[in-house]
């Protein structure tokens, strides 16, 4: 990289800060719509993600994830669980953890939020043939893995985010 090109010059960079403005307008006008926290719409995406890869993670595990102290967590499950969102059970395997799990609400408040969004978006793509489309996954997945090595390198360790409306 020469010092007369900078990485916010580049094309990529633009649009891809541009898809993160629009996409964050998008979920910021579903949740005022849906009088939701922020928080708690990143918390049910967590926790469904969570439960399709690999298994329903625990109060701990979506703190992690939402870089949340212990108190703001338990509020934020408290109000999920209130809306009737999500229960927390205890393990099957493990009678000592406790897994969060999504409710039928939650699903179904997924699909009426991002259906329509999905839908456009796969009439958009249909102009890609297999290979574009391997191509734009591969880019997406090392620019997301780039963003959560970036996001991790300037929280502080041991820090979390406030847990405060969002």
């Amino acid at each position: 990289m020469t010092a007369a090109h900078s990485p916010g010059d580049d094309v990529l960079v633009r649009l891809l800060r541009q898809l993160t403005v629009e996409n964050g307008e998008f979920v910021e006008i579903l949740r005022q719509a849906h009088r939701m926290h922020r928080t708690d719409l990143n918390a049910l995406a967590v926790i469904m993600e969570a439960t399709r890869s690999g298994g329903p993670p625990s109060p701990r595990e979506l703190a992690e994830a939402l870089h949340l102290s212990a108190s703001a967590t338990t509020a934020l499950i408290d109000r999920l669980e209130s809306a009737g969102h999500v229960h927390r059970t205890r393990s099957a395997t493990d009678r000592r953890r406790v897994e969060l799990r999504v409710e039928e609400t939650a699903l179904e408040l997924a699909r009426s939020l991002f259906t329509p969004l999905g839908e456009e978006l796969s009439r958009t793509w249909t102009e890609f043939g297999p290979e574009e489309r391997r191509i734009i996954e591969r880019f997406l997945t090392v620019s997301i893995d780039a963003t959560v090595r970036t996001k991790k390198a300037v929280l502080p360790p041991g820090r979390p985010r406030s847990g405060g409306p969002q």
